[in-house]
């Protein structure tokens, strides 16, 4: 069985050929069961704040080719920043689907980091103006230099501005992305710079990617403008909110999954209970849109809106694309 850290993650999984890997899946499709989702109560926490277990399987039919299945174990622990640990952290276990072999012990943290960035760069593949240029990154995390990176790869990006609770880890995580971004996305010039004021890079922005774990609206939908894309993507219970009502109402509305986003996402859960949305108002998933089923974007001053929760389907396409990349050369681990 091969050990895959996070280092040989980074090289192993390229963000395009990430991101085509995951439209590959959601065409063809795999098995995922209902993802097993336990609170864990901390002393002292606020109010949604508490500490979750994750369990995520998945796997392909019997019929597939290079058929696989794996399961995610994932912490998610909201105060950790505070002990100098990441707030999340697991192991992705890949196995041999005809055998049950197991294959490799992947850096869940890693995959789950390259993967989530994967999803909305194809999200915004599919729903962010084919000229967007800028983009405001909310959010300080170990998400959003993936985020600003996959979303660079689909789109012309050239301006980014990063906001952050804490200015200085907003100023460091632009200071590391300055110098860094533009070679990673094929050698264009990209200026990043951190921000203190939240609202304005949300009006200026073409795309704008949230990835806090906030149990409050972030940005108001009365900021939002004709033809920018949205991207949530940190809550992940029913109490967070990254964003608020006025912006569901204006916005048109798409999903990683609707099993997921309609049971665990704070941004399309509260709205459906208060009649701000409706299930049918739910434009597509990224298997509809990947498969044409339902329409991306449909004119340029229309407001996306995308959410993700995150699916065991992503975990294994980037589990299958990592091993598939591992010299043959080397003994296994």
């Amino acid at each position: 069985m091969r050990i895959v850290d996070a280092a040989a993650l980074a090289t192993l999984l390229d963000d395009r050929a990430l991101i085509e890997a995951l439209r590959d899946m959601f065409v063809s499709g795999c098995e995922v069961p209902p993802r097993h989702h336990h609170s864990i109560a901390q002393p002292g926490a606020q109010p949604g704040r508490d500490a979750t277990l994750l369990l995520m399987p998945a796997w392909e039919s019997a019929e597939a080719e290079g058929d696989a299945l794996g399961v995610k174990v994932v912490t998610v622990y909201p105060d950790n920043a505070a002990k100098g640990l990441p707030a999340v952290m697991g192991n992705y276990m890949l196995l041999d689907g005809a055998t049950g072999a197991p294959l490799a012990l992947l850096d869940g943290q890693a995959l789950t980091a390259r993967r989530t960035a994967a999803a909305s760069a194809l999200a915004a593949d599919y729903l962010a103006r084919d000229d967007a240029r800028t983009l405001a990154m909310v959010g300080t995390g170990a998400l959003a230099p993936h985020l600003v990176r996959a979303h660079a790869t689909v789109r012309p990006i050239e301006r980014v501005e990063i906001w952050g609770r804490t200015a200085e880890k907003a100023r460091a995580l632009a200071e590391a992305l300055d110098t860094s971004l533009g070679e990673a996305v094929g050698g264009r010039t990209i200026i990043v710079q951190a921000t203190n004021d939240l609202e304005g890079a949300v009006r200026d922005a073409d795309v704008i990617s949230c990835a806090t774990l906030s149990a409050d609206p972030l940005v108001a939908g009365d900021w939002l403008a004709p033809g920018q894309h949205l991207d949530l993507v940190g809550g992940f219970t029913p109490a967070m909110r990254e964003t608020d009502d006025t912006a569901i109402a204006r916005a048109r509305v798409y999903v990683d999954t609707r099993a997921g986003a309609m049971r665990e996402a704070g941004d399309i859960v509260q709205p459906l209970r208060n009649g701000t949305l409706s299930e049918d108002a739910i434009a597509g998933d990224l298997f509809e849109l990947a498969r044409g089923q339902a329409m991306g974007r449909t004119n340029p001053e229309e407001i996306t809106l995308f959410k993700s929760v995150g699916t065991a389907l992503e975990d294994l396409a980037a589990a299958k694309l990592a091993v598939a990349g591992l010299a043959v050369a080397g003994p296994a681990q």
